[in-house]
């Protein structure tokens, strides 16, 4: 794998990351970083379930907490969302 891949993987191991911190489902998480971040829905899948078999006691506990009430609304999700994309962009020196 070159240096741009491992990159790539990376960032979207960073926005996984940030979508956990705002209580994303796995779908909700896939949803959001294809329609505002424009990786594809395999890709975080993939990325997503490595995740999962790294860290499989926080993955479990994380699965527990989850519950409506401690959740976002769509609207909030996707000014976080674009905020973390537009701040990853400006800390990444390729761009």
């Amino acid at each position: 794998m070159g240096d741009s891949s491992t990159s790539y993987i990376h960032m979207v191991q960073h926005m996984i990351e940030k979508c956990l911190i705002f209580n994303m489902t796995k779908e909700e998480c896939i949803e959001a970083l294809s329609k505002h971040a424009n990786i594809k829905p395999v890709i975080t899948s993939t990325v997503w379930n490595e995740l999962e078999k790294e860290n499989k006691e926080f993955f479990e506990a994380y699965a527990q907490s989850q519950s409506k009430q401690d959740r976002m609304s769509e609207e909030e999700t996707c000014r976080m969302i674009q905020k973390m994309i537009s701040d990853s962009s400006s800390k990444d020196p390729g761009k």
